[in-house]
């Protein structure tokens, strides 16, 4: 399990573009012995762990919480985030899209031709370039790091997964989606649109373009949206999955007495019996 050390803390090996963070295994191996190796290990190594987005949907989250607890660590855990994601189903696009609610069909058929619609699967500069320009203008925040992403999106266009898609109105480019296809999912990674274009739903039609992109021509059985609950989401996502954060500490070390108090309190509080 990759992880990273913060001063006296150890934290999962991610940044805030990750989707998730789980342990990595050989397949066949004894996963629950292993962990248990882990959370011992961990023991001699710092006196907090700080370990997430972490997923459950193959026991990943409650392996672990089992693991830290019987090597003795005092391990509280909670749900961070959420994760939403259309399992295709060997649907063609046409019947997902039927499937779809009323109004959401009903824009598709006024607003898809409003706006010209591009998919690319190879790093174009000067594609990534109008993406970073609307991405200036739109309602997102600033970039965490634009120089990380742009150079994984040339790693991923050189190996053929990217789908960068560019909306343009009268030329101007309008709304940008980046994303990626690999093992049979599409990851939604970035989405934007500059905010005067608001009226056009071009980042609507992108979704859609993209939608029958991956869904038709590259096959893939999962589209993950990443975390965020963000209600635009559940317009195209069927299900939501949770994500935890694990917070362990060693009851050995004093300096660590502080922050289990707090946690326990926060727990009383909020009438739990248990992490």
């Amino acid at each position: 399990m990759p992880l990273l050390r913060r001063g006296r803390q150890v934290h999962c090996l991610a940044n805030w573009y990750a989707f998730r963070v789980a342990p990595l295994f050989t397949p066949g191996a004894d996963r629950a012995w292993l962990l248990s190796e882990l959370a011992k290990d961990l023991a001699g190594q710092t006196p907090h762990l700080v370990l997430s987005p972490l997923p459950d949907e193959h026991g990943e989250t409650s392996m672990l919480v089992e693991a830290l607890r019987q090597a003795g660590w005092v391990t509280f855990v909670e749900r961070c985030d959420v994760n939403h994601v259309l399992t295709v189903n060997g649907r063609s696009y046409a019947a997902y899209l039927a499937e779809r609610a009323g109004p959401l069909r009903t824009t598709l058929k006024r607003k898809a031709d409003k706006v010209e619609v591009s998919i690319e699967t190879a790093f174009n500069p000067d594609s990534w370039d109008a993406y970073e320009a609307i991405y200036a203008q739109s309602w997102k925040g600033e970039e965490g790091c634009p120089g990380f992403l742009r150079r994984f999106a040339e790693q991923e266009g050189a190996a053929g997964r990217l789908r960068l898609a560019i909306a343009r109105a009268d030329g101007r480019p309008v709304a940008a989606q980046f994303w990626t296809v690999e093992a049979g999912t599409a990851y939604i990674h970035k989405l934007a649109h500059v905010e005067d274009a608001k009226t056009l739903s071009p980042g609507t039609t992108l979704t859609a373009a993209l939608l029958e992109r991956v869904i038709d021509i590259d096959k893939v059985d999962l589209v993950d949206f990443g975390t965020g609950n963000d209600a635009y989401k559940r317009d195209w996502m069927e299900l939501v999955r949770p994500r935890y954060r694990i917070e362990a500490f060693r009851a050995k070390w004093p300096g660590t007495w502080p922050a289990i108090a707090r946690k326990l309190l926060r727990r009383v509080a909020a009438g739990q019996s248990d992490g």
